[in-house]
């Protein structure tokens, strides 16, 4: 009864905040009727609104409405797609303040880093908006005599978007934005921690004159809402940025039914410091890495790979600053630091930090929740640095996403590309130094799909491919024109205007035959 009456309390907070699905260019509520609450992290007795708690009858009806829309939308030239998009960015743009707010207060990301997030899907959509008259094919030559041969995109029809709470507009932006251009559907299921990002992208698409039926928004959990959409058989494509867990299993959901798939997963980052750097940049770069969004980043600097000779130099520096970080509310302009996502987000970081003592690192500063005086409000966690971590430890391998960075120590080169290659994710990493040749001897080395010489590991630009190797994802690419090859297929095209049956390898062109 007690945990009845909270709830409902709760959902008189919501006042008239409450949200539905977008379907075939209607807002409606689940055909349940249930619902969610979305909670501001920074401060958790705030609700931000209710959401509907989908299933698969909304998943099948927002599918079907795609598909059916998939028939005209396909056929709208590509240029005239692509002004949507260009449309999308400008409202964003006029709309940047507002969002980034609502970035901040729903996930906890500071207002400086909410507006960073948006601004990706600004460029993001204006680098899409060009895509759209570069959709480029290619003609070659047949072997054959009057023969012509040229290679087409076409786009692969319905397409299901699964996008985590960490971007809540970038990531999103990455998916929704070349999926619609190449001539795609799409049926978008966002995090159940940042629902309003969502909700609030979809209506700047529709201020954008989108086509009713081409963007449909369905909430709800990973379990109800997911794994429908990913093994339903009119979806043809799934893009999915999560946990490598997940990943997994959608990947064998998809592989069941041979429809293409494109997994952007985790990652343990590292950030190697040579004995040459600049250990003020490498610090700064560390600091960001490390502490950037609360350390929720795919791409977060989990692992500061330090030269034995300038480690107590670094450390004494990083410790400085890891001390004078402001924690707090993320909406407060001096904010460093904002809350973790959740209270399981909490629980998970404090087991690592028993793991890591338990398996003998050495605990530098940090380790605990925030819980007093106004910390008590959120989720927060205090910035946490160890010492003394071999590679082979779980602190060092396994993707932690809060802010704790783990210190392990080198003495030779070879030495240093051994630990940096030694997990089983390869995403994001970065070297610091001033020798040329130790940077290209990373570069070529690393086993990483983002490198960074002088440089933090975080940080994405809209034209470069995006992904990683290993357990970071199945080989896709995000970003860049190189995201295509997921929302198109390609169609080879043989166009014989010789009047008569040619037959390829058979038919033999002779060097001296003339043209009749």
């Amino acid at each position: 009864m007690k945990k009845a009456s909270m709830v409902e309390g709760a959902r008189r907070n919501v006042k008239n905040k409450t949200y539905c699905n977008f379907i075939g260019g209607k807002w409606v509520p689940a055909v349940s009727s249930r619902g969610f609450l979305d909670i501001n992290p920074s401060d958790k007795s705030e609700i931000i609104g209710e959401f509907p708690d989908s299933d698969s009858n909304d998943v099948n009806e927002a599918i079907r409405v795609a598909k059916e829309s998939y028939k005209f939308w396909k056929k709208v030239p590509a240029p005239k797609r692509a002004e949507v998009l260009f449309k999308v960015g400008e409202i964003l743009k006029q709309k940047k303040e507002e969002l980034s707010t609502v970035v901040s207060t729903e996930l906890g990301k500071v207002m400086r880093e909410a507006r960073g997030d948006v601004q990706e899907a600004i460029d993001t959509a204006y680098h899409h908006a060009g895509e759209g008259r570069r959709l480029f094919g290619f003609t070659t030559p047949s072997e054959l005599q009057n023969k012509m041969a040229f290679v087409l995109r076409h786009p692969v029809g319905v397409c299901g978007l699964i996008t985590p709470w960490n971007f809540p507009v970038a990531i999103p932006s990455w998916k929704l934005f070349p999926a619609i251009v190449a001539g795609n559907t799409v049926v978008f299921k966002p995090a159940s921690d940042t629902p309003l990002c969502a909700t609030m992208l979809v209506e700047i698409f529709q201020e954008a004159g989108l086509p009713d039926g081409v963007l449909n928004l369905v909430h709800g959990k990973g379990s109800s809402v997911g794994r429908p959409l990913a093994s339903h058989p009119d979806v043809s494509v799934v893009s999915f940025t999560g946990s490598a867990d997940v990943g997994r299993e959608i990947n064998e959901i998809c592989g069941k039914r041979l429809k293409r798939v494109s997994c952007e997963l985790g990652g343990k980052n590292a950030e190697v410091v040579m004995e040459d750097a600049d250990l003020d940049l490498a610090v700064e770069g560390a600091i960001w890495g490390a502490f950037g969004t609360t350390g929720q980043r795919c791409t977060a600097t989990s692992r500061i790979i330090l030269h034995k000779k300038i480690k107590n130099q670094f450390l004494n520096r990083f410790l400085d600053r890891v001390s004078k970080l402001k924690i707090g509310n993320a909406l407060k302009p001096e904010t460093d630091v904002g809350p973790v996502i959740n209270a399981q987000r909490l629980e998970s970081i404090q087991r690592y930090i028993e793991i890591g003592e338990e398996e003998g690192a050495k605990l530098l500063v940090g380790g605990k929740p925030l819980t007093n005086g106004n910390y008590g409000k959120g989720f927060y966690f205090a910035p946490t640095v160890f010492d003394n971590v071999n590679k082979e430890m779980r602190l060092a391998q396994e993707e932690i996403f809060g802010p704790v960075t783990s210190v392990i120590t080198f003495e030779t080169p070879d030495e240093a590309i051994d630990i940096l290659n030694s997990t089983a994710y390869g995403l994001s990493s970065s070297i610091y130094t001033r020798d040329v040749n130790k940077a290209f001897r990373y570069i070529e080395e690393s086993e990483h799909g983002v490198c960074y010489v002088n440089a933090s590991t975080i940080g994405a630009e809209a034209h470069l491919p995006f992904g990683g190797y290993k357990n970071t994802g199945n080989g896709h690419r995000e970003g860049s024109h190189q995201i295509y090859e997921i929302f198109t297929e390609w169609k080879t095209v043989v166009v014989d205007y010789s009047g008569k049956l040619q037959k390829a390898q058979m038919d033999d062109v002779s060097l001296n035959s003339k043209k009749k």
